[in-house]
Order: structure tokens, then C-alpha cells, then sequence
């Protein structure tokens, strides 16, 4: 055997003690997810703009599209001018009874005037019983339309506060034909286009938040005690060239039943029937893909 052989043989030893020594254990193998979540159509009408793009990145809060708003936007100012026409049909409480505070004034310096004549014997008790009927009319009279215009006016501005309620709901109603992300993430899936009809409930586009995601494992009954909520881990991404990239992870639920184990995860040991369903919650930098699978060590 000459030089070249035996360095080629050392070579060869030493490669496979390096791969065997750097073979690393895991726990658990999983599958990565991500909260996903469906957008679905508030409102009916034509979808008139709709900016989503499959792939593209949009931020809480963002409008993405809008249906059709004139028939809403239409009734909202036909509410709007019959709450002015009922509002000026108010009655002008303090022009209406503004005569008869006046009469009931001028009545009450003549009883004054009669009541000294009385009392001087320049009168009859009588003028003064008059003059103390005739304030007594007007007060009843002032009582009378002012209960009357009270009324009317509490009806008007019950009509007016019904009015004001269904001004609220177009406006609701309104708001809800455009179009917004409801979190942070990526768009995964677009099932409509611009000026095709939306209707309530119909979906729109699917969007998930790629940033927070997790991976979902199953570990067997043994080492279930050792298995915590808030526990830190490591998850394991196989990269190319059997390269492999390592993220801090942390246990964020735990199943508190047993399961039969779903036929495309593996556990630690040979596969066994009834397992516990473990998330391990991650920050993703963007290695990490919805369905990708991937190895969890726990610490």
C-alpha cells in the first residue's frame, strides 16, 4: 500500500468521525405554520379597487381594496337631510308663549293696583277676584301649550335620535366596504379580482404573519415531564450544502391529551401510537416556510 492510498484511507476515517460527531440529536420533528387568516367580504357590491398582490407584504391597518359605497353613501344624505327637515320643525317654546307671559305681567300689575284700592276702599273685592281668575286662566293657558309643545318636540327629537342610529349603521356600513389588513404578514392566497361582485362573507384574500411563527411537534409520553410551558428550545432548518441553521425557540402550548400520531411526523424514537402535540413559538427571520419541516431540541 503505498503513501497516496493511506492518506486517501485517512482522509476517508477522518471524514466519517467528523460526520458522525457532528450528527445532531433532536426531540421532536415538525412541520412550520403560521397564523393564517382569511379575509372575507363585510359588504355587497362590485369590488371597485383591490391592490392585493400573492407574495406581497402589507401592514396592520392597511386598506387594501374597497366595494362599491354609493348606494350607502346616497342614503347616508338622504338621512342626513330628513333629520334637518325634522329638526326645524321644532316648536319655538319661549316665541310661543312669549304673548301670554306678557298678559300674565300686565295681570299681575293690575291686581297689584287693585289689590291697593282695595285696601284703600276704592274697590270692590270683586275686581280682585276678576283680575285673579283671569291670571289663573293664563297661567293654566301657559301650562297647557307649553305640555303640548313639549311633547311634540320630545317626539321630533325621538324620530331625530332613530334617524341619528340609522345614520350610524350606513356609516358602519360604510366603513366596512373598505378593504383592510387585519395583521402584518404576507399575502398567501388572492380569491378575487377588481370589479367582480363581493358579497358578505365571501373571501377575499389569505394573508399570514410570517414574522411570529411556530412549529408544531409531537414528543412521546416519557418525555412529556420534562416538557414545559416558557421552556427554551432550539429548532433546527436544514439549509443547503447539509448545512443547518439554529433558532431560539420557546414552548408555547402543550396538549393536555393524548393523540394518535399524524403519519407525516416522526418522533424521537420509532413511531409510536398516542403522542402530545407541542408549539414551539419563533421569531422568523425568513428562513422558516409554511410546511417546511424542521427539528426541535428542547433545553
Amino acid at each position: 500500500m503505498n503513501k497516496r492510498t493511506l492518506l486517501f484511507l485517512a482522509i476517508t476515517i477522518l471524514l466519517l468521525l467528523s460526520c458522525k460527531n457532528n450528527k445532531r440529536e433532536t426531540d421532536a420533528y415538525g412541520v412550520f405554520g403560521a397564523t393564517e387568516i382569511t379575509v372575507s367580504s363585510e359588504s355587497n357590491g362590485k369590488m371597485l379597487r383591490f391592490d392585493v398582490e400573492e407574495g406581497k407584504t402589507y401592514r396592520q391597518g392597511e386598506e387594501v381594496g374597497c366595494t362599491d359605497t354609493v348606494q350607502i353613501y346616497l342614503q347616508i344624505r338622504q338621512l342626513e337631510a330628513s333629520i334637518g327637515a325634522a329638526m326645524a320643525k321644532r316648536p319655538d317654546l319661549p316665541s310661543q308663549v312669549r304673548t301670554l307671559y306678557n298678559k300674565l305681567e300686565t295681570l299681575n300689575k293690575e291686581k297689584n293696583r287693585i289689590a291697593n284700592l282695595v285696601a284703600a276702599n276704592a274697590a270692590s273685592s270683586k275686581q280682585l277676584d276678576d283680575i285673579n281668575a283671569e291670571i289663573d286662566m293664563t297661567n293654566s293657558e301657559i301650562a297647557r301649550i307649553e305640555s303640548n309643545l313639549s311633547i311634540t318636540n320630545k317626539s321630533i327629537l325621538e324620530e331625530v335620535e332613530a334617524m341619528r342610529f340609522q345614520r350610524m349603521q350606513l356609516q358602519d356600513a360604510l366603513t366596512k366596504c373598505h378593504i383592510i389588513s387585519p395583521i402584518t404578514g404576507i399575502v398567501l392566497k388572492k380569491y378575487i379580482e377588481p370589479n367582480e361582485l363581493a358579497f358578505q362573507g365571501k373571501p377575499l384574500f389569505k394573508i399570514a404573519d410570517l414574522t411570529n411563527m411556530f412549529i408544531n411537534v409531537y414528543i412521546t409520553e416519557d418525555m412529556l415531564s420534562r416538557v414545559f410551558l416558557g421552556q427554551q428550545a432550539e429548532i433546527h432548518i436544514d439549509m443547503p450544502y447539509d448545512k443547518e441553521k439554529i433558532i431560539d425557540g420557546v414552548v408555547s402550548w402543550i396538549s393536555a391529551k393524548a393523540e394518535f400520531t399524524p403519519k407525516m411526523i416522526q418522533t424521537k424514537n420509532e413511531r409510536v401510537n398516542l403522542v402530545y402535540a407541542v408549539k414551539v413559538s419563533f421569531e422568523n427571520d425568513g428562513s422558516a416556510k409554511i410546511g417546511m419541516p424542521g427539528d426541535v431540541k428542547f433545553k
